[in-house]
């Protein structure tokens, strides 16, 4: 588990090409690579769903795949839906506001009242967090203390898994690999927007397991902590 008891532990999962691409190109749904996953690392993916307090994407993600985040294929309760987004410029269409389960969307002081008033309407709860952009590290500690969220799962684009990363806020990695290569050099991968200039500014990673689901290769990583 974390070593910060006043956040969740917070494991990443995706999908990945042999390159590292979360898609086939810039702006394209995860979901056109995601019909290439074998039914048992959609179970797998499901599981970790069902396991997970707590299930965070960006607000671009939802945009783009308009998710659910539910949990589907196992037994198991759905997650609470997190999604920062400094503007509240979430669809009030957006599938992650079906009933299915309760969603924080979480904005910024600068964020439109009216679009905040049309979400709360739609049964999101509101938690402002930050000026103007969202202070990630306050949204986590507030999913801990105030909502007993002590397991989140991102399953966020190359956007919030790189601040993530950039804030040390992620302890495991879950990568489903698929067997294809995407290539583009605007192709989003796993990670984006850190400033790594040296081998010192690595994020360095213990990988833990790694096995077949279907016919997808699966590795599990922690992330070192020095």
């Amino acid at each position: 588990m974390s070593g910060d008891q006043n956040r969740p532990h917070v494991k990443l999962v995706s999908e990945v090409t042999v390159d590292g691409k979360l898609t086939v190109t810039a702006g394209a749904s995860s979901k056109l690579l995601m019909q290439f996953m074998s039914h048992e690392a959609e179970v797998l993916l499901h599981r970790i769903r069902a396991e997970s307090d707590a299930i965070m994407v960006g607000s671009n993600t939802i945009r783009i795949d308009n998710s659910f985040l539910t949990v589907r294929h196992v037994p198991g309760n759905n997650p609470i839906r997190v999604i920062p987004s400094s503007r509240a410029d979430i669809s009030p269409d957006a599938n992650v506001l079906s009933d299915d389960s309760s969603t924080i969307i979480a904005v910024s002081e600068s964020a439109d009242p009216r679009l905040i008033a049309v979400l709360e309407k739609k049964g999101a709860t509101i938690e402002v967090c930050g000026k103007d952009r969202i202070d990630l590290s306050l949204l986590l500690r507030r999913l801990r203390t105030e909502y007993a969220v002590s397991t989140l799962m991102i399953e966020g684009g190359a956007t919030l898994n790189g601040l993530m990363f950039s804030l040390g806020l992620i302890d495991e990695i879950v990568l489903i690999h698929l067997p294809f290569i995407a290539g583009g050099s605007d192709t989003p991968s796993l990670v984006g927007g850190l400033a790594t200039r040296s081998v010192e500014d690595l994020i360095r990673l213990d990988l833990t397991s790694h096995y077949l689901a279907g016919g997808n290769l699966i590795t599990e990583y922690q992330v070192r902590r020095e």
